[in-house]
């Protein structure tokens, strides 16, 4: 396959072309030639666009589907495909499952389902035996057959000699934690970041010390241990500064954002959106203000979309009663474009992959093609009939969204959207 994009400007601060705009061909998947005016001959497919943009494939940290189990909510390959239409070429998939991917059976039949697929899929392995907290799972035999990390989807690893043992034993093969930010004792049966909104209308609260107790407790095991490990979807100011003084102290810390957390804040609940509902739950303006700016200085290393499908039978319910979780690969582009210059976008997206081993090429000649082409000015609204999701419980319908994804390469295989 010989593809060429005319007239693109390359936004990769790793590459020598950083900033100018090329002509770029790419044969068999890989970057043959970066000039700018390439003549060629009929066998090419030529894409063209007035505004056109590329970067590095993007990255997203924490994807759910639903597959195996719930194959109603998303399929892998469905789900690959909206990732994939999306501008991301690489995600990492959560443990959430029936049956949970606590074996290295579990594992490599994602990994197996993930081949041959524009997106690349990163299994993340159940970190106890049917994530039932209390026994590890073969985290070894999972990581040798694909496995990026290990941990227990939206649970919080209540005994901590059992995270110390984990992060110790992970190093002998480089493995990484994940430890979700919630203390489930404090947090209680809340459904909604703890304040004056949570007050105001009547919603059982979260405090942020539910976040804040659990991650001063994991960074603590971790500079003991001295392992790897990742927090997901962190949620308020005071968590961005303990991780800013973990990295300080050189402890092996990554965490992400969920989309939704630097779009919304608590006032947003007041209609009860069952599609706000998430955990970590979206907290206060501040909060929000402090994740933007955190995501800015480099404390907070990825974002995530935070894309979880969840089927009508389950999310059309009291907000009280309703599943929490929202799609949001297809929204995410065009609204980090609404609040951040294009540049930190993108450094947005495609950053975090070293932490877990992901190796990604710089746009430069005879490097891998890993690629997502874009229009940055592109002002669209998402509509419900837009979605590629097969659920569409999405918390931004009806957003004007700017920046518009227009295809991806990756492994040699190509995703163009019409």
């Amino acid at each position: 396959m010989r593809i060429l994009l005319k007239n693109a400007t390359i936004l990769d601060p790793s590459s020598s072309f950083h900033s100018t705009t090329q002509d770029i061909l790419i044969e068999n998947g890989e970057i043959s030639k970066i000039f700018h005016d390439i003549k060629v001959n009929q066998d090419v497919k030529v894409i063209k666009h007035n505004n056109l943009h590329v970067s590095k494939g993007w990255f997203d940290p924490g994807v759910s589907f639903g597959e195996p189990g719930f194959e109603e909510r998303e399929t892998i390959e469905n789900g690959l495909n909206v990732a994939a239409s999306s501008g991301f070429t690489k995600i990492l998939l959560n443990p959430n499952t029936n049956p949970i991917p606590d074996s290295n059976a579990a594992i490599s039949h994602l990994v197996k389902m993930g081949e041959n697929k524009t997106t690349t899929l990163f299994p993340i392995g159940s970190l106890t035996k049917n994530a039932g907290g209390k026994f590890l799972a073969p985290i070894y035999d999972m990581h040798s057959h694909g496995a990026i990390g290990f941990g227990d989807y939206k649970s919080s690893i209540k005994r901590p000699n059992l995270l110390k043992i984990a992060l110790q034993y992970s190093q002998s093969f480089n493995g990484i934690i994940f430890s979700h930010p919630l203390n489930h004792e404090i947090a209680g049966p809340g459904m909604m970041h703890e304040g004056v909104i949570s007050a105001k209308i009547g919603l059982r609260g979260i405090p942020t010390l539910a976040e804040t107790v659990q991650i001063s407790r994991d960074l603590q095991i971790l500079s003991y241990t001295d392992g790897k490990l990742h927090i997901p979807f962190i949620s308020s100011k005071e968590s961005v500064e303990l991780i800013k003084l973990a990295k300080k102290q050189g402890l092996k810390i990554s965490c992400s954002v969920g989309l939704p957390n630097l779009i919304f804040d608590e006032s947003n609940l007041e209609s009860f959106e069952n599609n706000l509902k998430i955990f970590p739950p979206i907290r206060s303006k501040e909060d929000q203000q402090a994740l933007r700016a955190g995501l800015l200085d480099g404390t907070i290393d990825m974002i995530s979309s935070m894309h979880e499908p969840i089927d009508i039978e389950h999310k059309k319910l009291e907000f009280e009663h309703s599943a929490p979780g929202t799609i949001g690969l297809e929204s995410c582009f065009g609204l980090l474009s609404k609040i951040f210059p294009v540049d930190n976008v993108i450094d947005f997206l495609t950053r975090g992959t070293e932490f877990f081993g992901i190796h990604s090429d710089s746009i430069e000649e005879r490097k891998k093609a890993d690629l997502t082409w874009f229009d940055p000015d592109e002002l669209f609204t998402i509509k419900a009939d837009d979605l590629k999701s097969t659920s569409k419980n999405c918390a931004y319908l009806d957003f004007q969204l700017q920046g518009k994804v227009l295809g991806v390469l990756n492994n040699n295989h190509l995703t163009i959207n019409q």
